[in-house]
């Protein structure tokens, strides 16, 4: 929907499980934008329940993943589906995001609200990584420290069992970022969390729309990691001049998914999204339902893992 001269976007994401990473349930996290009229979103909904006919009140992405209504995810998804063309999903595999944020830790000066990239040291640390003994240690204890529950001194400690300096060397010497960043997650609680994919999603997200060149608005489901503090945080990452040249953020609210039917959209998408890609990850994948997921996949997701990549990139 268009207000002004802003393209409005709708949002809702699937596998969040905050900054939890290493321990998580779901393996992928994914985040869906949807832009088009609520009139239109409620004709789609209203398809979809006669097509599904269940008894509850509010459908998930769970009731199109069913196989009996295979037909109908197959209609949603379709080249000639009611969404083609007007939503798209980002990915983030969740093993490969955390990789990124101890990469970020190079970063001079440390931003890791804005790394939401594929770097080439991210991708050789991710494929030589799982090698090495003591990996998924090493890995639990960068989580563990930016959660705040163990020392920093923890991390380097796992660092040194690795026994890889080419691989390993220069993060020996980001404790001045890292001691930096705790200082500032000790003074204010409320920083926009490291670990949690949901605010790269969001930027990459307007990014993505910025691309018709207009500012963008965004509705999303309420997430209790959008307090009003951090949203008013968000905003202001869009000042910086890595981002101020490729996409503005007009707005950010939120609402209840049964109260826009955009969003409910945008949560059946990021669902079977992150299902189709979880089971591309661990080779069960689905081929029909991967040609029509990626037409809708954002080629910036951070994905590590290129044989699935393969077969879900756009």
């Amino acid at each position: 929907m268009v207000t002004g001269q802003d393209l409005e976007i709708a949002c809702d994401e699937s596998g969040a499980e905050g900054e939890n990473l290493t321990a998580a349930i779901t393996d992928v996290f994914a985040h869906a934008s949807v832009s088009m009229e609520i009139e239109a979103a409620d004709d789609v909904i209203r398809v979809l329940r006669d097509r599904i006919r269940s008894p509850a009140t509010e459908y998930k992405a769970n009731h199109l993943l069913r196989g009996k209504h295979r037909s109908a995810l197959i209609w949603l998804l379709g080249p000639s589906g009611p969404i083609y063309g007007t939503a798209r999903v980002y990915l983030v595999e969740k093993r490969f995001f955390i990789v990124s944020r101890i990469v970020d830790l190079l970063d001079e000066p440390y931003s890791p609200s804005l790394g939401f990239y594929r770097s080439f040291e991210t991708v050789a640390l991710y494929r030589t990584g799982p090698a090495l003994a003591g990996w998924t240690a090493f890995l639990e204890s960068f989580n563990d420290v930016m959660r705040a529950r163990v020392p920093a001194q923890t991390f380097y400690d796992r660092l040194n069992d690795l026994r890889a300096p080419e691989l390993t060397g220069p993060l020996a010497a980001t404790r001045r970022n890292m001691n930096a960043f705790l200082e500032r997650l000790a003074e204010d609680p409320r920083t926009i969390p490291v670990l949690d994919p949901l605010i790269p999603a969001i930027i990459q997200a307007v990014v993505a729309w910025s691309s018709s060149g207009r500012p963008v608005e965004v509705v999303h489901d309420r997430q209790t990691t959008l307090s009003e503090e951090r949203i008013v945080e968000l905003k202001g990452v869009f000042n910086d001049p890595r981002l101020a040249s490729r996409a503005r953020l007009a707005g950010l609210r939120l609402t209840e998914s049964r109260l826009d039917a955009r969003i409910q959209i945008a949560d059946f998408l990021a669902g079977v999204a992150r299902k189709i890609a979880s089971e591309e990850l661990n080779g069960r994948g689905d081929a029909e339902l991967n040609d029509l997921l990626r037409h809708y996949v954002d080629p910036a997701s951070l994905w590590g893992h290129e044989a699935s990549w393969s077969h879900l990139h756009p």
